[in-house]
């Protein structure tokens, strides 16, 4: 019988997980390894960070919710894959065999490519729900004592959505706490323009971001090189569209937020054949990798080119229901190889995101993920702040309940009976 190991337990590891143990033959053992007892519903991150949300309201511990489906749990970070021997070493290195391995790590969030970005410099972050709760500490402190705000992505980054969130989520609480008169507020982005979102756009995302800015008065920056962040002050070089210098932007502020780029992990970093020059992993059509047969990767660390050239670097992003396809491919094709066979299931690759605005929000479905495509829709109003927080408790229930069944199916098929009902009128 085979042995199934996972490399992570997060957006995509725990799906995997389950989806894998119901595909697998009833003698084969499926283990998830992490670097962390717990899993974080990583889309409320934005309301932790101001305290909308506790840690404790999105995360569950894995090693029951997985022991509920016999999947084993070991709650240890990996030091570094080995894949010309079929093991995973842990950081006491123990050794962990396996027959197929499904590397779900998510990324290594690159702070270090720009001097004083992040926690340890002199930004915050909302990419993991521990940078969350300082960000919280600091947002704390901020509305006591408000100035400037500059929140965005630097170069490089690709999931762009959680910018815009964070940007309009801190808006509408200053707002409730009567004080955004007192909070000049930019937008800074890689993204050749407002609503690209790393897709090259979907639907009319450029002019609804736009108006949603104009309207809650916050001005933005694009085509746009963050150089160096200071204690206070943010140094930025905007670009014209052949990626020419065009202004040089000093910006002050008290509070920041800016996404990084993303690379690998330390423990598949330069595995060649394995990882891309930036760690990310490198898979086939049907989420394999194409040196190593028996090792497959789901989720944002999967290695995915640009969409399209953009005058400073954007990265294409991986949405949860992206993911979701990568999951249920990778458990099908993972079962025809213990039968035998040749994986034949592919991954959709369409998008749908639910940005959250504090008090509205907006949605975006692309079918496919990449231009030309068969649906390209963008909408916005209450019921996406609304389908988030549902969503949230849905997606947390299910992770708790070790269910496997399609989490973001149903929600986009109803974005799609959205989309219907629109081109009916």
């Amino acid at each position: 019988m085979a042995h199934i190991v996972i490399l992570g337990a997060g957006i995509g590891g725990m799906p995997m997980a389950y989806e894998m143990k119901e595909a697998a033959r009833p003698g084969d053992t499926v283990t998830v390894i992490s670097d962390s007892p717990h899993f974080h519903f990583v889309p409320s991150n934005p309301w932790v960070a101001v305290n909308w949300r506790k840690r404790k309201d999105i995360e569950i511990e894995i090693e029951p919710a997985l022991g509920r489906k016999g999947i084993k749990a070991i709650t240890q970070a990996a030091k570094r894959v080995h894949p010309d021997q079929n093991k995973v070493e842990l950081l006491d290195g123990t050794m962990v065999d396996y027959d197929y391995l499904v590397i779900a790590t998510g990324p290594k969030l690159a702070f270090d490519e720009v001097p004083g970005l992040g926690p340890d410099g002199h930004t915050q972050s909302i990419c993991h729900v521990s940078h969350a709760e300082t960000a919280q500490v600091n947002w704390d402190k901020f509305v006591a004592d408000p100035g400037p705000i500059v929140v965005g992505a630097v170069q490089g980054a690709s999931c762009f959505g959680p910018a815009y969130e964070f940007a309009f989520i801190m808006e509408t609480d200053l707002r409730k706490r009567k004080i955004r008169d007192k909070v000049p507020m930019t937008f800074v982005t890689s993204e050749p323009y407002i609503g690209h979102l790393g897709l090259g756009g979907v639907g009319d995302s450029k002019g609804l971001l736009e108006a949603a800015m104009r309207d809650r008065h916050i001005k933005w920056i694009c085509n746009a090189k963050t150089n160096k962040i200071e204690n206070g002050k943010m140094y930025v070089t905007e670009h014209d569209d052949l990626g020419n210098p065009k202004r040089e932007h000093e910006l002050p502020f008290k509070h920041a937020m800016m996404l990084p780029a993303f690379k690998g992990v330390d423990a598949l970093f330069g595995i060649e054949g394995l990882v891309n020059p930036r760690g990310m992993v490198n898979i086939d059509e049907h989420q394999r990798n194409p040196k190593y047969h028996n090792i497959f990767s789901v989720g944002v660390c999967v290695a995915i080119p640009p969409v399209e050239a953009t005058p400073i670097p954007c990265g294409t992003p991986k949405t949860g229901y992206m993911i979701e396809s990568m999951v249920t491919a990778t458990a099908h094709n993972i079962r025809e190889m213990l039968d035998g066979k040749e994986p034949t299931h592919k991954a959709t690759w369409n998008t749908v995101c639910l940005a959250d605005f504090g008090d509205t929000g907006a949605a975006f479905v692309a079918l496919p993920q990449i231009p030309p495509r068969n649906v390209s829709w963008f909408g916005e109003g209450k019921w996406v702040h609304l389908a988030k927080v549902a969503f949230e408790k849905y997606f947390l229930r299910k992770m708790q309940k070790g269910t496997s069944e399609p989490y973001y199916e149903k929600m986009v098929m109803d974005m799609l009976g959205i989309v219907k009902l629109r081109d009916k009128k």
